[in-house]
């Protein structure tokens, strides 16, 4: 769409006007994030610096019809940022001041703005914990993990974004600003308008604070690193860990090549790999007692004994540590470097993850493509990169499409649902009808109706059609 030379003078009143940008560069450097090669550009990039300026960028699009994308860090695998019918792309990237951290009450007030890991770093030097760790959180935004009710490697344990906002300030589409609970750890007053905000992908509302709660933190992990020589073995262990009466506060699953990759990928990193070996679970337990976490790594090695394994790889140092974690997080950008793919967010309950990998491996011979899977298996999240390598185009268009399909099929049947972190954004909103009912999606648009009724608020996301 085309914006006029008076609702583009209008914006520049709002936020000044070196903060207003048509050019073809900025346009395009804020109409892609890290889903795949898709490029959406806003018709011009806004970057207010406060409520109250949203607010009034708000109501103008309201009375026009424009439509106004939230941009965050631009970290997301499922398009949430991506500008597909153009407008005004909303840069929330000077919204970045954490404004208080009380440490009596254990909560933080952010702007949602604040790098994600800045954030966990200026809470650890109070000795407070911010738990939710996404593998992008050098970079990623954390008002875009609450867009997208982001997890990571320690959701097994201390649960996902959503367990800890405790409030939010949101800007409406109608230009009210309103706060959407309480900075209270319980709340039974009304509707939870704050947990409907989480996970919405910025289509019902602008989020421009955010109380969090936090925790107190650990001073001791234990981390090992378990090779299997049979994949779907891996993931047998990951349910048996659990019934052995041990909560990890991490447990990451790799496949062979998702390893040997990001080895490839990360310089200086040595992690030797036989042959023979198909998998690897990155197993990490934390607290404040040593020797009970010692007692509890015995535990799991008992455990993990009952199936084939080769040598257990304890981390010893911190260094150690870090160089094992950097792998892992490395993994999506080392499969990126190799190849076009496709990355898909499954999740089903986490005893059913063998039968998941081992329908992801059949699904992907019957449409002729290979897959590289990872992932926060502690918690049934299984990350599914569909590798182009040498497929034809055609066959990359035409039968990778009925693949994935067929995958969240699966994943359905077996109790789960079609993304567990990554959100469902612009190039999942097509399989919604696999995991929900037509009055289940009729509810989901009547409520976007109530909050935008102009459907002004990133528009095609999530919703089919």
């Amino acid at each position: 769409m085309q914006l006029t030379q008076d609702i583009l003078k209008k914006l520049e009143i709002i936020v000044g006007q070196s903060f207003v940008f048509t050019d073809v560069e900025t346009r395009n450097h804020y109409g892609h994030d890290e889903t795949e090669d898709y490029v959406f550009p806003p018709n011009v990039v806004v970057k207010p610096s406060n409520a109250t300026e949203i607010s009034e960028i708000l109501k103008i699009a309201n009375q026009y019809k424009i439509p106004v994308v939230p941009i965050g860090g631009r970290t997301g695998l499922s398009g949430g940022a991506l500008s597909v019918q153009g407008g005004i792309g909303l840069s929330m990237e000077r919204f970045n001041k954490i404004l208080s951290i009380d440490e009596q009450n254990l909560q933080v007030i952010t702007e949602p703005g604040v790098i994600t890991q800045v954030l966990r770093e200026a809470v650890s030097e109070k000795g407070l914990f911010y738990p939710v760790d996404p593998s992008s959180m050098g970079s990623c935004f954390i008002g875009g993990n609450v867009a997208e009710n982001s997890g990571g490697a320690r959701a097994v344990k201390y649960g996902v974004t959503k367990d800890y906002v405790l409030n939010l300030e949101v800007v409406l589409p109608t230009g009210d600003i309103i706060w959407t609970g309480a900075n209270t750890l319980k709340n039974s007053t009304g509707y939870n308008l704050t947990q409907l905000m989480v996970g919405s992908e910025g289509t019902l509302g602008i989020v421009t604070k955010i109380v969090l709660k936090l925790l107190s933190k650990n001073t001791h992990n234990v981390l090992m690193l378990v090779p299997f020589y049979k994949a779907n073995e891996a993931c047998e262990a990951v349910s048996a860990i659990f019934r052995a009466g041990i909560v990890p506060s991490a447990l990451e699953f790799m496949e062979r090549d998702a390893i040997d990759w990001a080895v490839e990928y990360i310089d200086g990193l040595n992690v030797q790999v036989k042959n023979e070996i198909q998998a690897h679970l990155l197993i990490e337990v934390d607290g404040n007692y040593p020797e009970i976490l010692l007692a509890e790594a015995e535990k799991i090695m008992t455990v993990v004994e009952q199936f084939q394994i080769d040598d257990i790889l304890f981390a010893d140092t911190e260094d150690e540590k870090n160089a094992l974690w950097k792998m892992r997080r490395s993994i999506a950008e080392a499969v990126k470097s190799n190849s076009i793919y496709k990355e898909e967010d499954t999740v089903v309950p986490r005893y059913e993850l063998p039968k998941l990998l081992d329908g992801i491996k059949s699904i992907g011979k019957k449409y002729g493509f290979k897959s590289v899977c990872y992932g926060h298996a502690g918690d049934g999240n299984l990350h599914v990169n569909i590798i182009k390598g040498n497929m034809s185009d055609e066959n990359w268009q035409t039968e990778v499409p009925k693949g994935i399909k067929e995958i969240f099929e699966l994943t359905v049947l077996l109790k789960g649902t079609l993304s567990g972190e990554h959100g469902i954004g612009y190039v999942q909103k097509d399989y919604m009808s696999i995991a929900f009912s037509k009055t289940h999606l009729e509810l989901m648009e009547r409520i976007k109706f109530v909050f935008d009724p102009n459907g002004i608020l990133n528009p095609g996301k999530i919703l089919p059609g």
